[in-house]
């Protein structure tokens, strides 16, 4: 049994042991939160799964552990999870000391080692993840399915973090990549993570070119094979064309989505640009227009049309007290992750061996 099923058991094991019950809900409110957070399409992130020979089921049970083990640790915290004024004073300021270098928008995949004997299988299972992920596996989908970091509920996003808030292997090999690639295994105190970068800012200095968007989203019934559509997929690219030539404003964009049956919010708030992770997209995105639909952009899962009706240059703000506090509590909530994991596996060979 490989290492990662070997953690999952026992942190379902320790989940049960304190009777924590997750429900079906929770569930499917949790994987809907990965693929909104990372402006996926309802039902996507199983598509993707299934798609490359994985069962939803696996998906469903790994969230339901990965949510019963977050209220494990929230029960270890304790008043720890408390984050203080002062400890959010002391982050803003920080970040003011910080004006002028670089902030890094980073995903994570992280694989605990916490044997050294272990570490070459566990840069082996790293280098089948990497493969995956430059097979064009979308990175939240893979983070969700192998990450044992907290992240793993949020795709592995790390949001905007500055090198001194990374590890310094990780943040040697981030400053040096350009957007969108996949690193090679980087070995961290107490396992290896894999990173992508998805965009790049100078803080409190970096002007990002903010826009505001309409999206109109045909979903497919099943993925799209380039080689082989099916009549259901034509058809849905035929409604997407007739949507890009009749759409002359930002309402049209929301009535056909409307039409389409919503299945992608027509509205997916403030998108910066340079944090678009897709560089095709970010080109066709850069030369829009305002009040002008996109041809059709076709993708696994369906066919979008998208129409820019606003766009304008911000100064990249300090983080908002709301986010320091979920950034530390993440923190915190990491630490004491891998702590419980190395007990639960020091408890299990004790018993092994009693």
């Amino acid at each position: 049994m490989s290492r990662q099923l070997v953690d999952e058991r026992l942190r379902l094991q320790e989940v049960q042991r304190r009777k924590i019950s997750v429900s079906d809900r929770e569930i499917a409110e949790a994987i809907g939160e990965i693929e909104q957070r990372n402006n996926m399409p309802k039902g996507a992130l199983g598509a993707s799964l299934t798609g490359r020979g994985v069962a939803l089921r696996t998906l469903i049970d790994q969230v339901r552990v990965q949510l019963g083990w977050t209220r494990v640790l929230r029960q270890e915290l304790g008043g720890r999870g408390d984050v203080s004024d002062a400890d959010v004073a002391e982050q803003v300021r920080l970040f003011k000391a910080q004006v002028g270098k670089p902030e890094f928008q980073v995903r994570e995949i992280f694989i605990p080692v916490d044997d050294p004997a272990r570490a070459a299988d566990a840069g082996r299972f790293a280098d089948t993840v990497i493969a995956q992920l430059r097979a064009g596996a979308p990175f939240p989908v893979v983070a969700a399915q192998f990450s044992q970091s907290q992240t793993a509920l949020q795709g592995g996003d790390l949001g905007w973090v500055r090198a001194n808030q990374l590890d310094p292997e990780v943040a040697a090999v981030v400053s040096q990549m350009p957007p969108g690639a996949v690193s090679n295994p980087i070995t961290v105190p107490g396992g290896v993570t894999i990173v992508s970068l998805s965009a790049k800012r100078e803080i409190g200095r970096d002007q990002a070119t903010v826009l505001r968007l309409r999206q109109v989203f045909i979903p497919f019934p099943t993925p799209l094979n380039p080689a082989a559509p099916t009549p259901a997929q034509r058809a849905a690219v035929e409604q997407a064309g007739t949507v890009s030539r009749s759409a002359k404003s930002c309402a049209d964009m929301e009535a056909a989505n409307t039409r389409a049956g919503a299945t992608r919010p027509s509205d997916p708030g403030d998108v910066r640009l340079e944090g678009v992770g897709s560089p095709q997209l970010r080109s066709l995105l850069a030369g829009m227009a305002p009040n002008v639909a996109s041809k059709p952009v076709v993708a696994t899962e369906g066919v979008a049309v998208l129409m820019v009706c606003s766009r304008e240059n911000k100064t990249a703000a300090e983080p908002s007290k709301e986010e320091i506090t979920s950034r530390l509590l993440g923190e915190r909530v990491e630490l004491v992750s891998r702590q419980l994991q190395r007990d639960l596996r020091r408890r299990a060979v004790m018993e092994e061996r009693a």
